[in-house]
């Protein structure tokens, strides 16, 4: 083995952060938006990597909510006269990603999976927006490999205190989506209410999925 291993100082590493924007990823497995994220070393050591660790969630109380919009979230905050007392920030999700070396500062490109299953409290809130922006609040942590004065390698956490905010774009997140599912939605039942589903669609000879389901609404209606 070659080099000097690593001195594990465990003192916390002044880097700030800021989101600079969102957009699609193309051509991913899933649905991904890419977070364009400023990182700046302020005490000026030269950083070696960041074994980054992000937390994202939605600040719901921090915007306004349209007619159209409050039907839509009944399942998630219940009825807008309870709003006072049920509206609350939502954990979408968490990210790890290796950041390359740099010095002063740099952006990386932050890749966070969006699912359009409606079974995740986040997912349906953002699916039930129209328009606007998304109060956001990124909590940053992780390790950072950075080199000390004597030219030493070291290492040093970032505090759960570092955060950012952005209000990403509503519109956004819909490019995301449809990106990959254009006007298309998903819907999870359990085995036994889809194999009785797709009987009934075989019994009554429909040929899709959405011939079956608006025969069953005008059933109803």
């Amino acid at each position: 083995m070659t080099g000097k291993p690593p001195q594990i100082g465990g003192s916390m590493v002044d880097l700030g952060f800021a989101v600079r924007g969102a957009a699609p990823v193309p051509y991913a497995a899933v649905p991904t938006l890419g977070f364009a994220i400023e990182i700046e070393s302020r005490s000026g050591q030269p950083i070696r990597s960041v074994a980054l660790d992000v937390q994202i969630q939605i600040a719901a109380r921090r915007r306004a909510y349209s007619e159209a919009e409050q039907p839509q979230l009944l399942d998630v905050f219940g009825a807008p006269e309870r709003w006072a007392t049920t509206l609350r920030t939502l954990p979408w999700l968490r990210v790890s990603q290796v950041v390359p070396a740099f010095e002063g500062a740099t952006v990386v490109d932050l890749h966070v999976p969006c699912t359009y299953d409606f079974e995740v409290t986040a997912a349906k809130y953002l699916a039930a927006l129209r328009e606007g922006e998304v109060p956001l609040e990124l909590l940053f942590g992780g390790t950072v490999f950075y080199a000390a004065e004597s030219g030493l390698l070291q290492t040093g956490m970032i505090n759960w205190d570092s955060e950012a905010e952005y209000r990403m774009p509503v519109a956004a997140w819909r490019e995301t989506v449809d990106m990959y599912f254009p006007g298309s939605a998903w819907l999870r039942v359990q085995r036994e209410a889809f194999d009785r589903l797709y009987a009934y669609r075989a019994r009554h000879s429909l040929t899709s999925w959405e011939q079956t389901i608006d025969r069953l609404l005008d059933d109803e209606a």
